[in-house]
Formats: structure tokens, sequence, C-alpha cells
């Protein structure tokens, strides 16, 4: 797969959770551009809940940025009512996938490209591993115990009734599915490059710890992958899913929420409208 990148000297930007079916969202994806032609872009998920949002998306987003890298987020992965495309779980997925290798657009199941940073390259390595409902709220020992409490406290993720995982018994078996395959896939890299891991969920719980609802975080990300920044030469982890944009360091490693959210949130934050765009690298200090 081609990457349109002319040289060193580019940057590497990155967004996610763009929900443009709200038009002000919309408007904000209009706006997105480039620096330079060689400019590279990452879309860690969440873009919207309709297959034909989600190629106008990264249809706009490829005729702007010399690549474009997606890893997919629980909304893309909905069966919505409203969506003429009415596939399930993988076939669903791999439909996604389909529709952006037509559009050139890099994938987890794609090997992973090389951005040609001018301080050297950089594998970018778009993932999709899901969650397993290990990170469970305080007292809750089981999954149907967190499950339990979410319902109580009336804070339960619309996955339950809009993301199926067929053909597997349930979303964290696909998640375990997903693991396996990606660590293979990491672990099987070239250690003199360092990597970007690009996952819509963060790979790390510390990162739920700050919401508001903590019954959420059980479908936010899962423990198997709580050492992959430390064992597979990262320069940055680049997620999103909690709308909380920020920059953290976890073991000597930079992660990078990079959500745009919803208007709510992002008025309520002070911003008349966000930038959208984030530099990952070259790294500049924030």
């Amino acid at each position: 797969m081609s990457t349109n990148s002319r040289g060193p000297g580019s940057t590497l930007f990155a967004t996610s959770d763009l929900h443009i079916s709200y038009q002000e969202n919309r408007e904000i994806v209009r706006g997105l551009h480039p620096r330079t032609p060689d400019d590279w872009l990452i879309v860690a998920g969440d873009i919207g809940e309709l297959v034909a949002d989600i190629e106008w998306t990264l249809r706009l987003l490829t005729e702007r940025f010399a690549a474009v890298v997606w890893a997919p987020g629980n909304h893309e992965l909905w069966t919505h009512p409203t969506d003429p495309v009415q596939l399930r779980g993988v076939a669903r997925y791999r439909h996604l996938v389909e529709l952006c290798r037509g559009l050139g657009v890099h994938t987890p199941e794609d090997p992973y490209p090389i951005w040609p940073g001018a301080d050297g390259p950089v594998r970018i390595a778009p993932l999709f591993v899901g969650y397993d409902y290990s990170f469970r709220p305080a007292g809750a020992a089981t999954k149907e115990q967190a499950l339990a409490r979410a319902h109580e406290t009336g804070v339960v993720c619309a996955d339950e009734y809009l993301l199926h995982p067929d053909p597997y018994p349930s979303r964290e078996a696909w998640c375990r599915a997903r693991v396996a395959e990606t660590e293979e896939r990491l672990a099987a890299c070239d250690r003199s490059v360092p990597t970007v891991l690009v996952n819509h969920y963060p790979l790390v719980r510390q990162p739920t710890d700050v919401l508001y609802y903590p019954e959420f975080a059980q479908w936010c990300g899962t423990t198997a992958t709580a050492d992959w920044h430390t064992r597979f030469d990262t320069a940055a982890v680049v997620y999103g899913h909690l709308h909380i944009p920020r920059v953290t360091h976890y073991d000597g490693v930079r992660f990078e929420e990079v959500s745009v959210g919803y208007p709510r949130e992002w008025r309520r934050r002070g911003d008349e409208a966000p930038a959208g765009l984030r530099q990952i690298l070259p790294e500049v200090a924030r």
C-alpha cells in the first residue's frame, strides 16, 4: 500500500472521536488540513456509526494528507438501526477494512507503515484489540458483578446493545483473539525501528482513573495489553475513547489522548471548536 509520502520532514498528526453525526463536528473535519503535503494523519476510531459517514470522512482526509492510518473505535463497529449496512461483528469490521483499502487508508490488517521522520523512521502500528471487562470497578470481582453495578448506576455503554461480536460468543472472546494475533505481529517487528502504538482504547488502565463514572471503565480496554508500551520499543501511544484529551506518561512512555468528543464536551472545556489535530511527532513541548 502506497504512503504517497515524498520524503522526511513531515509531521505526524492524530485525531479521534470525531463523531461526525453532529454537524458541529462535521465542520471540524472539513477544517482539518496538513501543514505540508508530506504530513501523515492517525485516526484512532469513532468517526461515526454509519458506513457512509466513515467513508466520507476518510475520503476527505486521504485527499489532504500524504497517508492516513485508521484504527477502529466501538462506534464504527456498531450495527446501528439507521445504517443501511447491517453487517455485524467481524463481518462489519472486515467490510470497513476493505473500504479503507479502497481509499488507500492503512488498517490493523495491513503491514505497519513506516513514517519517514526527520529524526529517523518510526513504525505506525494501528491496533484493534477491544476490551474484555477486566477494567472492573472496585469491589466487582467478575464481569457479571461489574455489569450489575453499571446497570444499578444507569451507566451502561451502548455497545451492550449495538456492538455484536459475531461469530465470537462474546466481546471478550473477540478481544482475546485480537490480543493474541496482535501480540504476535508486534513481537515480530524489527526492534531497531521505534513504534507508535495506535488503539482506540488506552493500552493501560490508569487513564480511566479520572472517569467521572468509574463503572464505564469496563468498556475501555483490557489488562492483557498493560505491558505493551514497554515491551515493543514504543515512541508513543495514541488513543481516544475517553473524550479526555491530554498527555500522560507511564513507565517513561508518552500517552496521547487525541479525541475531539461531543460538542457538549468540547464546549464545556471552553472551546469554541477544538483544533481537531494533535501533533505526535516530532514531539512538541506541552
